[in-house]
């Protein structure tokens, strides 16, 4: 997906950032990277085309799926063109000493990856929320008693040090990024294609509209629910599964979910690293 042409990449959180990171991963050169403060951001800047792409969190191998990111999707047009997967290593950084530490700045999900940690040698200091590990270090090298929890890269940026590395309570930690983009990616050696649809009101009906990718062998790798957020108690399903939708099974399997659905949206398809 990479052109000779400069593209625009929009990605949440100032430089630094865990999203930053993922899309310079993804976009080496002939990139120009566009801040975002949201995940709704990055997807309007690609709608309203200030962006070619955007890179988005979508699920962490500890903490599960991030829920914003998937109901961007339900009321978007963009396509998912790419996936990215990137380690991470949560650090305390501050320019306080770590036994004079009252309040910690980071993103929910950090906090969430290091509890037992702080559990363990913090268990007393403030948490506050940011919109990024890089904003929260930003916020701190301007405070006294704080500390974030950040990348290696945002110590050095914001020119603090280390209270505390690779806080992170599992070391297998990696999040899924998206590439998002209004193009639709070409067709690779080995493909994900990823779905969202709500099922019909019956008994049985999600059996139903998941039978015909088992009869096809199709793989599904991947199915989460979102709460319809107009109609209580009804729900969205995400799908990922391993093919194109332009092979002939993936497409006659979703031409039979229809049948089964209120709704049908395909994602996109986009290569898939079997050993990624």
């Amino acid at each position: 997906m990479i052109s000779k042409t400069k593209n625009k990449v929009a990605y949440m959180g100032p430089p630094t950032s865990f999203s930053n990171q993922a899309a310079l991963q993804h976009f080496p050169e002939n990139a120009d990277f566009i801040p975002c403060e949201s995940i709704a951001d990055v997807f309007e800047s690609v709608e309203k085309r200030t962006a070619d792409f955007g890179v988005v969190p979508v699920e962490n191998s500890n903490e599960g799926m991030v829920s914003h990111t998937l109901d961007m999707f339900i009321k978007s047009n963009v396509k998912i063109v790419a996936e990215i997967f990137l380690d991470i290593h949560l650090n305390l950084l501050s320019n306080t000493e770590l036994d004079k530490i009252t309040t910690v700045y980071t993103i929910p999900i950090a906090f969430a990856q290091c509890k037992d940690w702080f559990r363990n040698n913090l268990p007393k200091v403030k948490h506050i929320d940011t919109y990024s590990t890089a904003h929260a270090a930003e916020i701190v090298s301007g405070k006294t008693n704080a500390a974030a929890i950040a990348s290696e890269l945002a110590s050095e940026m914001y020119g603090l040090k280390f209270l505390a590395r690779s806080i992170e309570d599992y070391t297998q930690n990696t999040t899924r990024f998206l590439v998002i983009s209004d193009k639709i990616s070409s067709k690779a050696e080995n493909n994900k294609t990823s779905l969202l649809f709500a099922i019909k009101d019956y008994a049985g009906a999600l059996y139903d509209a998941l039978k015909p990718f088992s009869e096809a062998k199709i793989n599904l790798s991947k199915i989460e629910s979102r709460p319809n957020k107009v109609q209580a108690w009804e729900y969205f399903f995400f799908v990922d599964l391993i093919g194109h939708i332009n092979d002939k099974n993936v497409c006659n399997a979703v031409k039979q979910l229809e049948n089964h659905c209120d709704f049908v949206k395909v994602l996109g398809s986009y290569p898939y690293y079997p050993n990624s």
